[in-house]
């Protein structure tokens, strides 16, 4: 397979200074990524998937993102920004679209795109939007940590992620290709991808380990948000003179990322699904019982698709709100840039799709399946006898996760404070009498 993009790169880290182990990260993973060990936060790579649920968790700010720094744009001759539409819906009414525009060049890009220009440029191509899988119902690629969570736990649903590039990538061909018929050599071309999210850093950052360079750095969104600010601040004055914006996205591409944004547009029936408990939730569910006639799945890691990102600083539904908004003014695309799209998407059509996705498996008991079998039955007996209270003392998420780490030898009986609080403190009777032991 070609594009399989491992191994995988994390944009998350943990800051063993100010983390005080109390458990909320590992509470909220996910996937069970996060063990606490000797009281600091710490993350199994195999297992996470940078979804961001931790850094919003955690009231000690111990978890960061990582992110280029900003003065790398200047190593290239032209600097060019793709981010998704709702950055320019983090602002107030007060800032008109124009000003920011013109803060974009201000602090040093030469030209920008909105990342869903990339479907505009793919309907100009299909006449439609159009998805292309092994098996249906077909699953959206647009969220990086959803893809790895399908990855890592649902191996059965890796033939259904869409082959298609996503709308960033294929903005970055479009561009790319733009300035190469212009003459301009490609090492004077940087594009930078703005993320409102942690997954799309590691998956950047992940992809550039591979054949396939589209982006030359990652920046976020937060970041750019503070530096158009600072600007709009300093030079108010100045921003009223500002032209017009051109045409870079299309209404019915403006609401891509947003929650139910992307299902709309695909033919067939479609289902949506936001916020990554909910995804685990309605994949364990299809799973078991798969839906008949499911053409496609939005699935989203973050509530309300890209405005509940991490790296956005205004509220999610308000930033929702202004996108429909925003989408409903715009129309279609304008005459002249559907003929450049016309004419430069002939030239990339045969790059929009990869080749594939593989499983990742982070679950081996044991590479002997017999010797497997008997682990499995070693962590359910284990289970039993533990409280089941999955308190987190032990520093594993849950009583079954403990259970797991005591056979893969990770862990041992002796983490569990509520067995030792059996021992030794009468207390623990009176409060739970017997109902904190499953085998009493």
């Amino acid at each position: 397979m070609g594009d399989i993009r491992r191994p995988f790169h994390h944009a998350l880290a943990v800051s063993e200074k100010h983390c005080r182990g109390c458990t909320r990260c590992m509470k909220n993973c996910p996937t069970e990524a996060i063990r606490i060990i000797r009281g600091t936060a710490q993350v199994n790579a195999e297992r996470c998937i940078d979804c961001g649920q931790c850094l919003d968790a955690c009231p000690y700010e111990a978890i960061s993102i990582e992110q280029d720094d900003f003065s790398r744009i200047f190593s290239f001759q032209h600097r060019i920004a793709v981010f998704p539409a709702l950055f320019f819906s983090q602002f107030s009414d007060d800032v008109p679209e124009s000003w920011i525009a013109q803060s974009l060049y201000d602090i040093g890009f030469t030209d920008y795109y909105e990342s869903e220009f990339g479907v505009d440029i793919l309907k100009s191509i299909s006449s439609r939007f159009s998805v292309y899988a092994a098996r249906k119902p077909v699953i959206s690629s647009y969220c990086p940590a959803v893809v790895r969570l399908i990855q890592i736990k649902y191996h059965s649903l890796v033939d259904h992620i869409n082959l298609l590039r996503t709308p960033m990538e294929i903005t970055s061909l479009y561009v790319r290709q733009l300035y190469q018929d212009k003459g301009i050599s490609a090492k004077d071309v940087g594009v930078f991808y703005v993320t409102p999210c942690a997954a799309k850093i590691a998956d950047i950052k992940t992809s550039e380990k591979g054949k396939n360079h589209l982006f030359d750095g990652v920046i976020n969104l937060d970041y750019l948000y503070n530096l158009v600010c600072g600007n709009v601040s300093k030079h108010k004055k100045r921003l009223q003179q500002s032209k017009p914006l051109k045409s870079t996205v299309s209404g019915n591409a403006a609401i891509w990322s947003l929650a139910k944004g992307e299902s709309a547009m695909v033919p067939g029936r479609s289902l949506a699904v936001d916020e990554i408990h909910n995804v685990i939730e309605f994949l364990e569910s299809y799973e078991t019982n798969s839906i008949e006639d499911l053409d496609f799945l939005e699935l989203r890691a973050c509530s309300q698709g890209c405005a509940g990102g991490v790296l956005t600083p205004e509220n999610k539904f308000l930033t929702s709100e202004k996108v429909m908004k925003r989408a409903k003014r715009k129309g279609p695309l304008d005459d002249e840039t559907q003929r450049r799209i016309s004419h430069e998407s002939r030239k990339i059509d045969r790059k929009l799709k990869i080749d594939g996705y593989e499983a990742h498996n982070t679950d081996v008991l044991d590479d002997d399946i017999s010797e497997a079998l008997k682990k499995m039955d070693e962590i359910e007996k284990i289970s039993t006898l533990l409280p089941g209270l999955d308190c987190g003392l032990c520093g594993s998420p849950s009583c079954e996760a403990l259970a797991r780490d005591i056979v893969l030898q990770k862990a041992s009986w002796s983490y569990c404070g509520v067995l030792h609080l059996k021992k030794s403190h009468p207390l623990i009777q009176e409060i739970w009498g017997n109902k904190f032991s499953r085998n009493s």
